[in-house]
């Protein structure tokens, strides 16, 4: 049933419906049932697991096998999506306490053989050296390493950007990648 003012918004269920339909572009269909549903779920998760980082890896979870059994047209009821993703994270969601139960009962019994926490001092990293390192870079290079791990694009995103074909693209950041750690941890100094 629809709000009032809202009679031109379609339904959980058109969406759903429009994104099982084979051979139609539905990411805008998507879109909004992640903006609808997403808000959903991690108030579950962070019910239920009380914990925000579990809760957004819940949504994300949820979401996307949602999405995918949307596509594949293994929903069954379209109009009860709502149903659908509530079970879903239910399951979710005792799956995550079940891991959880298994590594926590892991480390109670492997307590001496393990270190809880990892050393430390060989991960410092001198972040000064490495800001240094990366500006020796050649523009092209230090551009092609900050769009790859700082704004996570795929080369073929980076590529388009820079006039670059995604090979040139993953060339170059091999290579700058390797005098980066070469600078950084002093080799050929």
């Amino acid at each position: 049933m629809q709000a009032a003012g809202h009679a031109d918004l379609p339904s959980d269920g058109d969406l759903a419906r429009r994104v099982s339909a084979a051979g139609v572009d539905a990411s805008d269909a998507e879109a909004e049932l992640f903006r609808r549903l997403a808000p959903r779920v991690r108030l579950y998760g962070l019910r239920h697991l009380r914990d925000p980082a579990e809760a957004d890896d819940l949504v994300q979870e949820v979401l996307v096998l949602t999405l995918e059994r949307l596509r594949a047209g293994r929903v069954r009821e379209p109009d009860r999506l709502a149903s659908f993703v509530l079970g879903t994270s239910r399951l979710a969601v005792r799956n995550l306490r079940r891991g959880r139960k298994r590594r926590e009962a892991l480390l109670d019994r492997f307590a001496g053989v393990f270190p809880r926490r990892a050393e430390t001092d060989l991960l410092l990293l001198d972040q000064g050296r490495l800001r240094e390192c990366l500006e020796g870079l050649a523009p092209r290079e230090r551009t092609v390493l900050v769009l790859t791990f700082f704004a996570e694009q795929p080369s073929s995103e980076i590529g388009a950007r820079l006039s670059l074909s995604s090979e040139n693209v993953r060339t170059v950041r091999r290579r700058a990648f390797v005098r980066l750690r070469d600078c950084v941890v002093g080799v050929g100094a």
